[in-house]
C-alpha cells in the first residue's frame, strides 16, 4: 500500500511520526512531502525521515494565493509519479486538491474550528474529515469524530517516555521550579484579527514568574533582545521532555498549551481564540488541566497562585490519569483508518 503524507507545520511531524513508523514496519510505502515552515524540515531530518521539500510558506494573502497554486502543482507531480492509494494531512488544502484531481481518497485531520479560509479551501475536496469528539463545529456527512486530541498521537504513554537528561542539559537544579513561556508570531491565515500577549504584559509575566524560579522562553519568531537570556536553545525533539518536567507552562501557543496539560504540567493558554476551540473548553472545564484566558493579567494571577501550591505537579498527574483513561490511542486510530480506506478500495 502507498500512502502520501504532507507536512505543513512542526506539530504535524509529531502527529504523523508514529503512524508512519507503524505503517512502514508493516511493509507499507509512505512518501512524505513537507513545506519549509519554522523547524519542520529540521524535525523531519532529526527523526531520519526522507521527504520532498515543497518550499517555504508564503506571507500575505496575495503571496499565499500564488504559493498555493505553485505548491498544488509540485504536489500533483509528486503524487502522480508516486501513485498513492491514500493521501493525508492536517487541515491540508494541497492534499485535498491533489487527491480530488487524481480521484484518490484524502483523509484530512483537523482540530481548529476557527480556520475558516482553510476550511473553505479544503473540506469540499476532502473524502473524510477527522475531528476530536469535542470539536465544536458540525462538518456534515464527511466528518468522523474520535475521542482524543491531536497531541495524543505522540504524547500517549504508548509512545512517549520522558527523558530526564534534559534537566542536566539546561543546568536546572533538582527540585528547582521553572516555567516555560511560549510566544507565537500570529501570522497564520487563521490568526488574522486575533491576538495574544502585548509587549508590556510579556515583560511583566517574565518579571513576576522569575521570582518563583527559572523562566525559559520559546518563541515562534525571534524575540526582542531583552528576552534573549531566557530563550531556550534546544533540539526540537527534546521540547516535550522539557514540558513534562516543567513546573508550569504559560503562553500563546495552543499546541504547547495542550501538550503541557496532557503531560501533567499545569498549563495556562492566553489568546483571544479560547472560546472557538472545543479542545480547550474540554481541557479546562472537564479535566482542569489547562486554564484559558483572554486577559494576560488574569492569566498571570493564576500562574502566581499555582506556583505557590507545593502539591501542584502531583495534582496534575492525577488529572492526567483521568484524561488518559477516557481517551483513545490516536496513532492506532490514524493507522486503522488509513488501512481501512485502502481495504475499501481493494474491495
Amino acid at each position: 500500500m502507498k500512502i502520501l503524507v504532507d507536512i505543513g507545520h512542526p506539530a504535524h511531524v509529531h502527529f504523523f511520526k508514529n503512524a508512519i513508523w507503524k505503517l512502514e514496519s508493516e511493509g507499507h510505502n509512505v512518501k512524505i512531502t513537507a513545506r519549509d515552515k519554522e523547524i519542520t524540515t529540521e524535525l523531519l531530518e532529526s527523526y531520519g525521515f526522507k521527504y520532498n521539500n515543497l518550499g517555504k510558506n508564503q506571507k500575505g494573502l496575495k503571496n499565499k494565493a500564488m504559493g498555493m497554486i505553485k505548491t498544488d502543482l509540485k504536489l500533483y507531480k509528486i503524487a502522480k509519479d508516486f501513485n498513492p492509494e491514500v493521501l493525508t494531512g492536517i487541515h491540508n488544502p494541497y492534499i485535498a486538491h491533489v487527491s480530488w484531481f487524481l480521484r484518490k481518497p484524502s483523509l484530512i485531520f483537523t482540530d481548529t474550528e476557527h480556520a475558516k479560509l482553510a476550511n473553505v479551501l479544503t473540506f469540499p475536496f476532502s473524502t473524510a474529515i477527522y475531528t476530536p469528539l469535542c470539536f465544536k463545529n458540525n462538518l456534515g456527512r464527511k466528518q468522523i469524530r474520535y475521542d482524543g486530541y491531536h497531541e495524543l498521537s505522540y504524547l500517549h504513554p504508548n509512545y512517549f517516555k520522558p527523558n530526564l537528561s534534559i534537566i542536566d542539559e539546561l543546568g536546572i537544579r533538582k527540585n528547582e521550579l521553572f516555567t516555560v513561556i511560549r510566544f507565537v508570531a500570529w501570522d497564520a491565515s487563521h490568526d488574522r484579527g486575533n491576538k495574544g500577549i502585548d509587549m508590556e504584559n510579556k515583560r511583566l509575566i517574565v518579571k513576576e514568574l522569575e521570582k518563583y524560579g527559572r523562566v525559559l522562553i520559546t518563541s515562534e519568531s525571534k524575540p526582542p533582545v531583552e528576552f534573549e537570556p531566557y530563550r531556550i536553545k534546544l533540539s526540537p525533539k527534546k521540547m516535550h521532555d522539557l514540558l513534562y518536567y516543567a513546573s508550569l507552562y504559560i503562553g500563546e501557543g495552543a499546541s504547547m498549551a495542550t501538550e503541557s496539560g496532557i503531560l501533567g504540567t499545569p498549563s495556562i493558554y492566553i489568546s483571544s481564540l479560547i472560546d472557538t476551540m472545543g479542545n480547550f473548553v474540554e481541557l479546562n472545564h472537564r479535566y482542569r488541566l489547562v486554564y484559558t484566558y483572554k486577559d494576560p493579567n488574569k492569566a498571570l494571577d493564576k500562574a502566581l497562585e499555582l506556583l505557590q501550591n507545593s502539591e501542584l505537579k502531583e495534582e496534575w498527574k492525577r488529572k492526567r490519569e483521568c484524561l488518559l483513561n477516557d481517551k483513545i490511542d490516536v496513532t492506532k486510530f490514524i493507522v486503522d483508518n488509513i488501512k481501512k480506506y485502502s481495504c475499501a478500495l481493494d474491495g
